[in-house]
């Protein structure tokens, strides 16, 4: 049979439906796509969907310029999807747009309306075998009887059209209304092109937009030098929640190994008190299944969990999978680790760093399916905890095929599952992890510091088609990350970089109270390690502080929230300024009712000016009439008239503003 139709460019179509692309429940999914055939006829063209194991369901796709179709569904469940395209000349379309341009020309059509007379008729035809078909259910029956009206009528129109005697009628009912909507709803579709399967995989909306925040659970004892518990932690969850957060993000929280233990600064020899470093997995009291036995039980782990969603906070907990060398695995299962000719077992390096405590596992063991399982199992008992959203330590040093299978297997169980992939490498990387099923990914948005780098970055992580698939996260600093622009900054750069990632990245984290507090010295000059690191000793925070950023932490988060436009990576335009220090983009949602514009002085110890040109009718402004912009950080209100904004950013004052479009004030 020949195929005419073409379907191509399909969107989202992550390389080539090797991948699922991704979306959010509860939020429409765009499918586009060009269809088309040789010279002019009219193609039709469908999108069909399905939850995994469910009926299809069918929608038609529009018509835009240049073949270009474009549809879409709103996912109501979470789990994976299919979907596809399917495209078929459209006989009747193409033979009626004919038949009327002849009538208005006022030329014979008594041949056209006997060519259309045997399409109508062939339609009914196709609605009768419909309706005898479908016979199984009341619904069935119900559709069954509404196509045989159909059918009756399309018969009764292919007689009209068909009359030779009265032309001028045949032709009024071939171009009415009910006839092309009855036509429409049964097509000729036996030479449709059909576009292979795609996969999507629906999240949940914290996959999108969220706020996190980092902390390390033993350095909140209410008394100086003993290791905090998952009790005292609970009074800090106000605290939290109060900034606006909505996920609690904690490293490990396993028993910690003895063997090589770090000691403060990373020293390689501890002394007895030092607590040594979370990722150092496993003691004779447990590993990856265990909680740390100076944190509590694993009861008042599940209690903090429960209080924290009292406080509208989600855990999120670090799995690194890594052992010490006292984790218990190391005893039972040898062979999931590497030895070195001398018969001990590889322990971890990145050059010239090497970490004595921790043994990585070998993913290309003899057991590798018992390994993966017992991997598979410790996300598993964490969700039994009630532990949905997990952070993955360096998973681009895990085989991709370890994590396409792990978090397919499961997000069958917990749909829910967010895995958010802490890997800061190659870019393939990153983008491989994410096809593979990783819900966000760190990004490189610590390091990028000019406007040019910025504007280029995100543009790049926000259009498609990185954007199918990848999520950004912004941090500006972690406890392994301190940058040269936070050392050397001061208040306004840790102010800077904090709008940066919030109304950059509908989701970002920081790393608390490190962050709030600007802790900015360095181990060493040029280092990005934080002296007296949280990672090797037992921390005091004074979070009284007057100077702690944590209300306008808290302001900021609340204008996330209040803004649609700043909770989506969609529609992310930056904008000319005539000064290379100040930089302007802009967000809003696709009906343009929200629209968030920031701008924000990138030197923080110099005041800097300069205009911003504003896109006001993508923005459904009217350039020839004033409107409003509400800062939501001062609370001051601009009245504009012109197509211009002209601002000053005094890093000392306000080295940021967040303008929303005055909505319904505008005149």
């Amino acid at each position: 049979m020949l195929q005419r139709v073409v379907i191509e460019n399909v969107r989202p179509e992550v390389d080539g439906g090797r991948f699922p692309a991704k979306a959010i429940v509860g939020q429409p999914l765009v499918v586009e796509a060009d269809a088309f055939a040789e010279y002019e006829p009219i193609v039709a063209c469908v999108l069909r969907y399905r939850r995994e194991g469910e009926d299809w369901t069918e929608i038609r796709m529009q018509d835009e310029p240049d073949d270009h179709k474009r549809g879409g569904f709103t996912p109501k469940q979470l789990g994976t999807y299919d979907y596809t395209l399917e495209a078929w000349i459209d006989e009747f379309e193409t033979w009626r747009r004919a038949l009327m341009r002849k009538v208005e020309a006022r030329q014979d059509v008594a041949v056209e309306l006997q060519i259309g007379a045997a399409l109508v008729s062939a339609a009914a035809s196709r609605a009768s075998s419909a309706a005898a078909g479908r016979l199984a259910s009341a619904a069935a029956r119900i559709g069954a009887q509404e196509r045989t009206r159909e059918g009756a009528r399309l018969a009764s129109a292919a007689a009209r059209i068909g009359d030779s005697e009265r032309t001028r009628e045949a032709a009024r009912v071939a171009l009415s209304d009910q006839v092309t909507r009855l036509m429409a709803r049964h097509p000729d579709r036996s030479r449709a092109a059909r576009h292979p399967e795609l996969r999507l995989i629906v999240d949940a909306p914290k996959a999108l937009f969220s706020a996190w925040y980092e902390l390390f659970p033993r350095s909140w004892a209410k008394e100086r030098g003993r290791h905090g518990t998952f009790r005292d932690l609970e009074a800090v969850l106000p605290y939290v929640s109060g900034m606006g957060f909505d996920v609690l993000y904690l490293p490990p929280i396993h028993p910690i190994g003895r063997t090589h233990r770090k000691g403060k600064n990373n020293a390689l020899t501890a002394r007895p008190d030092d607590p040594g470093s979370p990722w150092a997995i496993g003691s004779p009291e447990g590993g990856h299944k265990a909680v740390h036995p100076e944190l509590g039980t694993l009861e008042d782990f599940r209690r903090f969990v429960k209080a924290s969603g009292k406080q509208g906070l989600e855990v999120a907990l670090d799995i690194a999978f890594q052992c010490s060398p006292d984790h218990p695995y190391v005893k039972e299962h040898p062979e999931w680790f590497k030895l070195r000719p001398d018969g001990r077992i590889q322990f971890a390096e990145n050059p010239p760093k090497k970490y004595e405590d921790i043994y990585p596992f070998n993913f290309e063991t003899e057991d590798r399916a018992g390994l993966w399982e017992e991997l598979k199992s410790v996300f598993l008992f964490w969700a039994e905890q009630g532990v949905h959203i997990f952070r993955v330590d360096n998973p681009h040093t895990k085989p991709f095929a370890f994590w396409e299978w792990t978090i397919a297997e499961v997000k069958r169980e917990v749909p829910d599952a967010i895995f958010l992939s802490e890997a800061f490498t190659r870019p393939r990387l990153m983008e491989r992890l994410a096809k593979s099923g990783f819900t966000q990914s760190y990004t490189y948005f610590a390091w990028k510091v000019t406007k040019e780098e910025i504007a280029e970055y995100f543009k790049g992580l926000t259009s498609p088609p990185l954007s199918d698939y990848f999520r950004p996260n912004a941090w500006p600093n972690t406890p392994d990350i301190l940058t040269e622009f936070l050392v050397k900054g001061g208040r306004s750069a840790f102010i800077a970089r904090l709008v940066l990632a919030a109304t950059l990245s509908a989701s970002y984290g920081i790393y608390g109270p490190a962050f709030e507090l600007r802790e900015h010295t360095p181990a060493e000059p040029g280092s990005e390690e934080y002296l007296n690191s949280e990672k090797y000793e037992l921390r005091r925070w004074n979070i009284g502080r007057s100077d702690n950023l944590s209300g306008l932490i808290a302001q900021i988060n609340a204008i996330r929230r209040e803004n649609a436009a700043l909770q989506d990576n969609e529609r992310l335009r930056f904008h000319p300024v005539d000064n290379e220090n100040i930089i302007a983009y802009s967000k809003c949602t696709e009906s343009a009712d929200n629209v968030v514009l920031t701008l924000l002085n990138l030197d923080p110890r110099r005041t800097h000016s300069g205009a911003v040109a504003l896109p006001l009718s993508d923005w459904g402004l009217d350039g020839r009439r004033s409107f409003v912009l509400d800062e939501l950080l001062s609370g001051d209100t601009v009245r504009l008239s012109a197509k211009q904004l002209r601002v000053t950013l005094d890093p000392k004052i306000n080295p940021a503003m967040i303008f929303r479009v005055g909505g319904d004030r505008r005149t």
